[in-house]
């Protein structure tokens, strides 16, 4: 199961970027900034291991009222959660006004100035909680989305021409371009300024603690026939793309256009945040095939320091597949290396919540062997699918297990 989209539903360009962005920010926002001591530096005491959420809005109310903003945020830090994985960038929209994208049409109707990610992140810095915005769709656009339709040229093609997937039980032939999707050029100096500029207004304007990726800032392997990629190479290494796409060369050329991307992402943000530490989370897929089939060298990202921490999603639904999946080899590689990891859990979604017994036995496998949990996502813990135990139950379980688990209050 995927986090993504639940199935229900040139370097030095970048200099001015942080003078660019302070110009850009909307009245909204200023009174948020005004009163955001972790704007001007301050973090809190580092986190060992992380007891986190992903919260989206699909399907939840929760970024459309102040109220229950405050109310999620005050629910979790009593629950003894420390960390919350807001997702900010979803379905070629964002959840503020943003110079890069449109902001999403149901809270533009609702109230456009809410500004959910930056409330999540006030009301949590309150409590001494971290925040790391989830940049859900990264390098992926909607087919319909209006940056598809201004810069056709912005898109990876695969051989034949063609640059349509079908995800999430989409059909190429027969379903509507705004449920198949494109995935925008790493190596594109539009498309690396459009990102850089998208994730660094959100470091700069909410004074976020860290930034979440996962495994849609890719390069899908058959992608890379567009005419903008065809002439770098050409440039760059004097010959054709391969009609192989995986051929070892293209693919090791690719991924190394994805990994500058990286950098000049964490450049960018530490020029936004004025010194301010922000750390970059990933949650990728198993190594290999995150390797070969997204290019993603996370091995390479996490021993150079362009990611900090690394969540690895394990939905296994029987508590012995769960314990199985512990003992992945990349998962124990990056524990040697020192690098903190979390697991992904599944609390809950529409007829898959886990009973509170069997996710006491899967955090409590995770804890023993030194990481923290993530679960996905808000609904499934105390929300419209915590299913027979109720909310009420189910926030005291949370609780009390998180405390046995890891201690704390």
């Amino acid at each position: 199961m995927r986090r993504e989209e639940p199935r229900s539903g040139g370097r030095r360009r970048f200099l001015s970027l942080g003078l660019a962005l302070a110009c850009a920010l909307p009245a909204t926002a200023l009174p948020l900034l005004a009163g955001r001591s972790r704007a001007q530096g301050r973090l809190p005491e580092p986190i060992n291991r992380r007891i986190g959420v992903w919260l989206t809005n699909s399907p939840s109310p929760l970024y459309y009222s102040r109220a229950r903003i405050e109310t999620a945020v005050r629910q979790l830090d009593e629950a003894g959660f420390n960390t919350l994985y807001p997702n900010v960038w979803s379905r070629g929209t964002t959840f503020h006004r943003s110079r890069y994208a449109p902001i999403e049409p149901p809270l533009a109707k609702v109230d456009p100035g809410l500004d959910p990610i930056c409330r999540l992140t006030e009301a949590a810095h309150r409590r001494n909680m971290q925040v790391f915005p989830w940049f859900e769709y990264g390098l992926m656009e909607p087919a319909d989305a209006e940056v598809v339709r201004r810069h056709p040229e912005w898109v990876l093609k695969r051989a034949d021409g063609s640059s349509h997937y079908a995800m999430h039980g989409a059909n190429l032939k027969t379903s509507p371009l705004k449920d198949l999707r494109v995935w925008l050029n790493p190596a594109h100096p539009g498309v690396k300024a459009r990102l850089i500029g998208l994730i660094s207004e959100i470091v700069q304007r909410c004074g976020v603690d860290g930034i979440q990726l996962d495994d849609h800032f890719a390069w899908p392997v058959d992608l890379g026939y567009d005419d903008y990629t065809r002439a770098l190479y050409k440039a760059e290494t004097g010959r054709e793309p391969p009609r192989n796409h995986t051929d070892r060369f293209w693919m090791t050329w690719r991924r190394q256009k994805l990994t500058a991307l990286l950098q000049d992402l964490r450049q960018g943000m530490s020029r936004v945040s004025k010194g301010r530490p922000v750390r970059v989370s990933l949650s990728p897929g198993p190594f290999r095939f995150a390797y070969n089939k997204w290019l993603q060298d996370w091995e390479i990202w996490a021993l150079k320091g362009l990611v900090n921490d690394l969540v690895v999603q394990n939905y296994a639904y029987s508590v012995n597949g769960f314990a199985k999946d512990l003992d992945q080899p990349a998962l124990l590689k990056a524990r040697r290396w020192g690098m903190p990891v979390e697991i992904g859990i599944l609390a809950g979604f529409g007829g898959r919540t886990p009973d509170m017994a069997t996710l006491a036995k899967k955090v409590e496998l995770a804890a023993r062997r030194g990481h923290g949990v993530i679960y996905f996502y808000w609904e499934g813990l105390w929300g419209m699918h915590a299913g027979k135990e109720g909310p009420e139950a189910r926030r005291k379980a949370f609780a009390t297990l998180h405390r046995r688990a890891f201690g704390g209050r």
